[in-house]
């Protein structure tokens, strides 16, 4: 069986830095067997915006989150949103990229508890 993790996602757009090393995680994880979901919730949520995560470079010249993203989500990382962190910031479904599952705030404490570990970017 594999072990469970999940990485809580609140660091946004403000914070271009802490915003691809959760997605560099969740795909090196999966590589070595391990079940990731992110949950996305205060400002991790923005970067499920569509055309965001296109516009944020961690790095100048670099890549962008978008990228980042893109690498997690194809190797298996279940992406979950936080439902009232998307009435935060004024966020619908259709708002969202595709492949991202809302869920409320109880989720959040139930993934957990089935987690070997989880991790707070």
């Amino acid at each position: 069986m594999e072990d469970k993790v999940m990485i809580i996602m609140t660091s946004g757009p403000d914070t271009p830095r802490r915003c691809a090393t959760p997605f560099f995680f969740a795909s090196l994880a999966v590589a070595m067997d391990y079940d990731i979901t992110m949950f996305f919730t205060i400002d991790g949520t923005l970067l499920l915006k569509k055309g965001m995560a296109e516009t944020i470079f961690p790095k100048a010249g670099g890549k962008s989150v978008k990228e980042f993203l893109d690498e997690a989500m194809e190797s298996g990382v279940k992406f979950t949103a936080c439902t009232a962190s998307t009435e935060l910031h004024d966020l619908k479904v259709e708002d969202l990229i595709d492949g991202v599952k809302m869920v409320g705030g109880a989720a959040m404490w139930t993934t957990a508890e089935d987690c070997k570990t989880v991790l707070t970017f």
